[in-house]
């Protein structure tokens, strides 16, 4: 109120330091009738910011002094005093559309896209409609919520509640507490939703380590800002171990094991998901910055009783943008994630034999990719990634865990902020299988106000 009273006064002041000013010039150099019309139209006007002036005023002191009948006028001066929704409060409300046409040499397209978001078919596919919902709580939280909307390969729609979390935003000694459903901060790759990503498909490690959906679950997690003089962030997420993540506690995990799941219910801390990460970035030049981050995810699995399963990441990011940048072109970036995962198994019954001929073991596999992005100019970037996954060898060998590495061009375009088109070229090679090509055209457009993502 402040500061709209302050400029009420200053353009009051203004106009009517106008008038004595403006009236002798006015009938100097007009007729004697046109130069008082203009003097009446300057008195109307000064008397009008007068009396939006009082008006301001008024509503200030009203603010400031509560009514007789009121809660506030009514409280005790000992008690505490209720806490207002701050008067910064926002809420932003968007829709993301994104969908894709393309044709694959396999006919079996979901068995070489495995992400939950990639293309499904030759042809058309729309794998994520996001309604995405987020704003300030109050002056203590803010909270997030994104609904995703999809069509199977048969056109049947399907709904799934991706995020719902609440962040703490004012909490002492640069800590931050995050709650509900969410993404796990593992690497840099897995937080990001599709719309984010810089191609059109999953990078293989995170489909052989976390599943079609990545690593998310349920649970809370604590981030300390460390108080050094550059960026540098601590995190820890304790989250249900169940759920679609393949390599814990879930139901698909058969997949990567090749028995009947053994039941693990939850009896202590032990059957939980522990998600520890630690990350930096550090200015090299006025124009490159570097970031490096160290993850790791260990829960239960479903390979035995008491069995486990440790997956640990690594990952770096370098940009460079010139100093003479327009709209942030031209630039280049490198990003790469490297994962391992140890998945350890007790002697078990096979799905397809009811004897336990599987002996326990330690089934272990990694991968990783690395993309290159060079933003030519405004809004046209080309793209590069390769990438491998590959497991150690064992009783069970599924397709899950089978060798494979992949080669992706790709040239995006912006015509906006608000929608973009891309086109990308797959170059396949699966162990057992043989070499697969596929060329997907991706459309995207975003309705309303979206929040930023992170750097």
């Amino acid at each position: 109120m402040n500061m709209h009273r302050l400029v009420a006064t200053l353009v009051a002041a203004v106009v009517i330091g106008a008038v004595p000013l403006a009236a002798p010039v006015a009938a100097q150099q007009l007729p004697d009738s046109t130069a008082r019309r203009q003097q009446r139209a300057l008195d109307s006007l000064a008397t009008a910011m007068r009396g939006l002036q009082n008006r301001l005023d008024s509503l200030t002191r009203a603010a400031n002094t509560p009514a007789a009948n009121t809660p506030a006028a009514n409280t005790p001066a000992t008690a505490a005093p209720m806490t207002p929704r701050a008067a910064g409060a926002y809420m932003n409300t968007s829709f993301v559309g994104q969908t894709a046409f393309g044709w694959s040499s396999t006919r079996d397209v979901e068995s070489l896209q495995r992400g939950d978001h990639d293309p499904k078919v030759r042809g058309f596919s729309l794998r994520n409609a996001e309604l995405s919902l987020d704003g300030a709580v109050d002056p203590y939280f803010k909270a997030v919520a994104n609904i995703v909307y999809k069509l199977d390969p048969n056109g049947e729609t399907g709904v799934e509640l991706e995020d719902l979390y609440a962040v703490t935003t004012s909490l002492p000694l640069n800590l931050q507490i995050k709650a509900g459903q969410f993404f796990a901060e593992f690497g840099r790759q897995n937080p990001q939703h599709p719309h984010a990503w810089a191609f059109a498909d999953q990078p293989l490690v995170l489909t052989r380590m976390f599943g079609p959906d990545g690593l998310r679950s349920t649970g809370a997690r604590v981030s300390w800002l460390l108080p050094t003089p550059f960026y540098a962030e601590a995190m820890l997420a304790v989250m249900n171990s169940a759920g679609a993540t393949a390599s814990f506690r879930s139901d698909e995990s058969a997949e990567i094991h090749g028995a009947t799941p053994f039941d693990r219910p939850v009896i202590g801390v032990g059957e939980m998901l522990y998600v520890p990460r630690l990350t930096t970035s550090v200015d090299l030049t006025d124009t490159q910055t570097l970031l490096i981050g160290a993850s790791g995810a260990f829960g239960p699995n479903t390979g035995g009783a008491t069995s486990d399963t440790r997956i640990l990441g690594a990952d770096l990011y370098w940009k460079w943008k010139s100093a003479r940048a327009n709209q942030g072109f031209p630039f280049v970036s490198i990003q790469s994630e490297y994962i391992a995962r140890a998945y350890d198994t007790d002697a078990r019954v096979p799905l397809d034999d009811a004897t336990p001929t599987l002996l326990g073991a330690t089934l272990k596999d990694d991968g990783a990719y690395a993309q290159l992005l060079w933003g030519i100019r405004p809004r046209i970037v080309a793209g590069l990634r390769g990438e491998y996954a590959e497991a150690n060898e064992a009783t069970y060998v599924s397709a899950e865990r089978a060798n494979r590495s992949r080669w992706s061009p790709s040239l995006t375009w912006y015509p906006t902020e608000f929608s973009k088109l891309r086109i990308q070229y797959n170059y396949d090679n699966r162990a057992g299988i043989g070499i697969d090509h596929s060329v997907w055209m991706q459309f995207e457009f975003l309705l309303g106000a979206h929040a930023a993502h992170k750097f």
